[in-house]
């Protein structure tokens, strides 16, 4: 008997209907999909299993998929951006890419008969969308700038991918790791500056000395979601930055997919995130169970890591580790590309650097490996008129989830409006510093609302008798040393009333002045 047909077994709607059917399993059936056409697809593979393969229907753009790629690190290079520029550039002003904040790439507006064929071009060039959706891991994180950064401690990009090659059977989706009770963020720190935003992963890596020897403590459970924010806590675990780190990966998957039943997570998806295992057996319950899932003990974790500075955007020129290069970040507004903007970058990267570019958790792009003589000439290309090195202080440092356009959780639409305050406020204020404002479209926090100097969580509000877009506004994140999540400052403000909100926020807490 099945766990889904046996009545003394509890299971929420998506787990009854995993337990039919694996996510999976839709990949043997997608080029069926292709040809019948997006509306004689299954309503529960259309809406969910797909998700499996990276593929997101979206009710708001009927016909018109979104896909999600895996991208570890933020890690691509020209010929995989020319593949995902190919892939929108068919569809016109309907299709368009956007950087996460997983340093990840999404493409929207694909045909699902055209979806088939993205998939081989994927694979010929080293990429996947497996596992990238619904209840599975998600983009794995590292510095951006790991290998180049002088002062880095760990190049973790091998780790990464790895890690990811471990979890999604190299690409082709591992039945083992694709049956989470709810997704999983995990992320490698090798820097001193916290550019993963440890607090914010179910797993995290953060490098520590440990009687002379440098490695990672491990952080776990921390989340942003609609039902509660959580910031990770301290595993007391230390591991070496080798395989052990995948084991230990692994491990707590297992642990988190097997005991997901006995815990309870498999019946309120509101309460199936890791942190709520930890929660019922407490952090040294959960360390043992996670070392006897192992089959060996944990090293207890260094008396200190190593996240010793404020957290960097890394736009601008910066030097390289090796000698006679720069990399050098620009700003991508919202993170948003157009076909056009790809196949340039692509270009750029191959003309002034190794065809290679990085992605941030910040929404923007890296030219690494630009030789200093050749920096200039980078810097005068018409592109980099568009995605500046050294944007407006607040344009600077704002970022956002994807909004009402395209997503139907969202509740108020969020790039436009965040980008178009964000250079309103330029214009009126100076700044002493960067000040991060975060927009997310719905309390799920894809935007990371809490992360910010100032978040906004879209929301609706009445005002003059109308039911208006509106934000509830948190301060006080911090990423970097001493991360911490900010907190709800004023619930229900209407969009049309932020700007003067702003004003005096910007004043009073952020020592901003009026430009003469």
């Amino acid at each position: 008997m099945s766990v889904a047909s046996d009545p003394a077994t509890k299971l929420n709607r998506i787990e009854k209907a995993k337990a039919e059917k694996h996510g999976l399993a839709v990949l043997d059936e997608l080029e069926q999909f292709a040809k019948s056409g997006w509306e004689a697809i299954d309503k529960t593979d259309l809406e969910m299993r797909l998700k499996w393969l990276g593929i997101f229907f979206r009710p708001v753009t009927p016909g018109k998929f979104m896909v999600r790629l895996r991208v570890p690190s933020g890690c691509i290079t020209s010929d995989q951006l020319r593949v995902l520029a190919g892939a929108i550039g068919r569809y016109g002003t309907d299709g368009t890419a956007d950087i996460t904040t997983r340093q990840n790439i999404q493409l929207r507006g694909l045909l699902i008969e055209d979806i088939p064929e993205l998939f081989r071009q994927l694979q010929a060039v080293g990429l996947t969308s497996i596992q990238s959706g619904m209840d599975n891991v998600r983009n794995l994180t590292s510095s951006p700038v790991a290998g180049l950064d002088p002062d880095e401690l760990i190049d973790t990009r091998d780790l990464a991918q790895r890690t990811q090659d471990a979890i999604t059977a190299g690409g082709k989706g591992s039945l083992e790791f694709s049956n989470l009770p709810r997704k999983l963020n995990i992320a490698f720190e090798g820097a001193r500056d916290n550019s993963i935003h440890a607090e914010i992963n179910d797993i995290a890596f953060v490098p520590a000395y440990r009687e002379g020897q440098l490695g990672f403590n491990v952080l776990v459970g921390g989340y942003l979601s609609a039902q509660r924010c959580v910031e990770s806590i301290a595993m007391d675990v230390w591991v070496p930055p080798n395989d052990e780190v995948i084991d230990l990966c692994c491990a707590m998957l297992r642990f988190y997919d097997r005991e997901g039943l006995a815990l309870g997570l498999r019946e309120n998806r509101a309460k199936a995130r890791l942190w709520w295992a930890i929660e019922k057996l407490g952090i040294e319950g959960f360390r043992a169970a996670v070392e006897a899932e192992l089959g060996r003990s944990l090293l207890r974790a260094a008396p200190e890591d190593e996240i010793q500075l404020d957290k960097r955007d890394h736009l601008g020129v910066h030097a390289q580790k090796q000698a006679g290069y720069s990399y050098v970040g620009v700003h991508v507004p919202m993170g948003r590309l157009t076909a056009e903007q790809m196949y340039e970058l692509a270009r750029l990267a191959e003309t002034y650097g190794q065809g290679e570019l990085r992605l941030t958790v910040e929404q923007n792009a890296i030219f690494p490996w630009i030789p200093n003589d050749r920096v200039e000439a980078l810097l005068s290309e018409p592109l980099l008129t568009e995605f500046q090195i050294a944007p407006p202080t607040l344009t600077r440092s704002v970022i956002s989830c994807t909004g009402k356009r395209y997503c139907n959780f969202a509740l108020v639409e969020t790039k436009g409006r965040a980008l178009e305050m964000a250079q309103l406020l330029d214009q009126e204020f100076d700044l002493p510093e960067r000040v991060r404002m975060h927009w997310t479209g719905c309390p799920n926090s894809c935007g990371q609302a809490q992360a910010g100097d100032i978040g906004f969580m879209g929301t609706k509000v009445r005002k003059d008798g109308q039911v208006v877009e509106g934000v509830d506004v948190y301060l006080g994140g911090k990423v970097g040393k001493g991360a911490t999540l900010g907190e709800l400052h004023q619930k229900g403000v209407a969009c049309e009333d932020l700007p003067d909100l702003l004003r005096s926020l910007l004043v009073e807490r952020f020592g901003a002045t009026p430009k003469g």
